[in-house]
């Protein structure tokens, strides 16, 4: 299966704004791929404002957040991939949420089961005695 990450950072940012509260985000700035500023980076963290009245562009997707802000009254265009953001949590009270490790996703590695994963689940559903709930036509 995918990363639910970056379905529940999207959530999170919702409910963190439908709250009237200002989204920040932890990125983990050495972590492949990030595009931060590197002078605002602490303890190999940067946390980011991403409310959507102090950023531009902003896209969260399942692969990334990306958008442009303004450091020092310059705009810099910020990504920060999936597997690099730690947390989110609104700014005014801390609420939200702190993410596990993940390892960076390989790019040659495809997606879904493998064809041996496959096999060895049907082989597990398929045997007498199974718990798999079962369908009877009822006139």
């Amino acid at each position: 299966m995918t990363s639910s990450r970056a379905y529940l950072l999207r959530a999170l940012n919702e409910w963190i704004l439908d709250n009237n509260c200002t989204p920040y985000i932890v990125v983990d700035a050495h972590a492949k791929s990030v595009q931060v500023p590197q002078e605002y980076v602490q303890d190999g963290q940067i946390v980011l404002n991403i409310n959507p009245g102090s950023v531009r562009h902003l896209v969260m997707d399942n692969e990334g957040v990306s958008f442009d802000a303004r450091f020092n009254g310059k705009s810099q265009s910020l990504y920060a991939p999936i597997h690099a953001i730690n947390a989110i949590y609104a700014k005014e009270n801390g609420q939200g949420m702190a993410f596990g490790d993940e390892p960076d996703p390989a790019p040659d590695e495809p997606k879904g089961p493998r064809r041996t994963d496959i096999g060895s689940a049907t082989e597990k559903t398929d045997k007498p005695g199974s718990t798999r709930p079962q369908l009877k036509v009822i006139k």
